[in-house]
């Protein structure tokens, strides 16, 4: 939970704190979605050079270094996004920063797939995932509310930020490190083939070749949380109430939802969890879209989305240490997360199009529907693949 902090706190900077201030300085909703969309892109592809973290140095070297050059990301965000005018080189920050924060998630994943029981999948995703969205709040509503409350300027506030998540890297003392997955040979092209066979049959097996599909699909994908400070006026909610429900209470609450989703999917299937979480998201965000337009109902739905979204994040984590045993974890691992990243970058642009277009209650629909969509089509396939099943 604390090891993953700093991967939470450089995307709730951008997301909470950084999307209010450039709404605030007239930056369009379409142009704040993109960038937001944008810097999901090195997430949705990490799984290109996960094999680094697996094949080469030790798992905290490359926590330590990638922490830090995160760190000095969030302050460059803070320093670029102050006020909308330089939103090319803000938008080259975005993405550098969000390439060095994909390694620090992998080391932490490495870790946690070598450290934890079969039978406790379910709750060591919950903890994983706790401390990602936790983070997130963190990083968005603290950031936020210095910047709001305190008179801080954004690189300051980042400044803030970065300060915590080299903080986090103590914890990196009480962790287990396990090996290098070098081959016996030394040679570095055995150990790619060694690798190549590891994914393959994580990819060939029915439970993998599931965990595959269900994380492509946009299935509890959280996206409308994504813009809450762009929908904030429609809402008639201030800077105060978006700190607070989408960034401090927002990660409490989505915290909360891990720790309640993570031991659910150990008592049942675990692909089955995480598809009873996206479609209680979709009903969430359905009352959302027909409630009164008030700040107290904004607060309470934007923290019932983030509580449900923390179950959605801790079933996904469940299933994926599932499916991918140990050997080349943080490989494996980033292939599933690479592809439950398209779904976020690509609801979350739609759902900025759709309130372009025609308004909140739109954009909610339209991200309700994504998600029912997608669990149709996973039961679908699902289900055929059960029927095709031996005995």
């Amino acid at each position: 939970m604390l090891l993953v902090a700093p991967f939470g706190m450089s995307s709730g900077f951008l997301t909470v704190t950084l999307a209010y201030r450039l709404d605030a300085a007239g930056v369009g909703a379409e142009a704040i979605a993109g960038l937001i969309a944008l810097s999901y892109l090195p997430h949705t592809w990490k799984f290109l050079w996960a094999p680094l973290v697996d094949l080469t140095w030790r798992r905290r070297h490359w926590y330590l270094a990638s922490t830090a050059l995160s760190a000095l990301g969030i302050v460059a965000m803070g320093w670029f996004g102050n006020d909308g005018s330089r939103f090319g080189l803000l938008t080259a920050v975005v993405l550098v920063a969000n390439v060095a924060v994909t390694l620090s998630g992998m080391s932490v994943e490495g870790l946690m797939a070598h450290g934890s029981d079969d039978a406790a999948k379910g709750r060591a995703g919950g903890w994983f995932q706790a401390g990602n969205l936790g983070g997130q709040g963190l990083g968005g509503g603290l950031a936020l509310w210095l910047v709001q409350d305190r008179g801080l300027g954004m690189a300051a506030a980042g400044a803030v930020l970065a300060a915590l998540c080299v903080l986090c890297a103590l914890a990196l003392w009480r962790c287990h490190e396990p090996p290098v997955l070098a081959h016996p040979s030394g040679s570095v092209v055995q150990a790619l083939r060694g690798l190549r066979d590891d994914l393959w049959s994580v990819a060939r097996s029915r439970r993998g070749a599931l965990a595959i599909l269900i994380c492509f699909l946009p299935i509890g994908s959280g996206a409308a949380s994504n813009l809450w400070p762009v929908l904030a006026g429609d809402w008639h909610a201030g800077a105060n109430t978006v700190a607070l429900v989408n960034g401090v209470f927002g990660g409490l609450a989505s915290a909360a939802g891990c720790l309640v989703g993570g031991p659910l999917c150990d008592r049942i299937d675990r692909k089955t969890a995480y598809g009873l979480f996206g479609a209680l998201l979709a009903v969430v965000a359905l009352l959302m879209s027909l409630a009164a337009r008030t700040e107290t109902l904004f607060a309470v739905f934007a923290l019932a989305y983030s509580f449900v979204l923390g179950m959605s994040y801790a079933g996904f984590s469940a299933v994926t240490l599932e499916a991918i045993g140990r050997g080349a974890a943080a490989t494996k691992y980033n292939l599933l997360a690479s592809l439950s990243n398209m779904p976020i970058a690509y609801v979350t642009w739609v759902d900025g199009w759709a309130y372009s277009r025609s308004g909140a209650t739109a954009m909610l629909h339209v991200d309700a529907a994504a998600g029912l969509v997608g669990l149709l089509l996973f039961a679908a396939v699902a289900g055929r693949r059960r029927a095709a099943a031996p005995a």
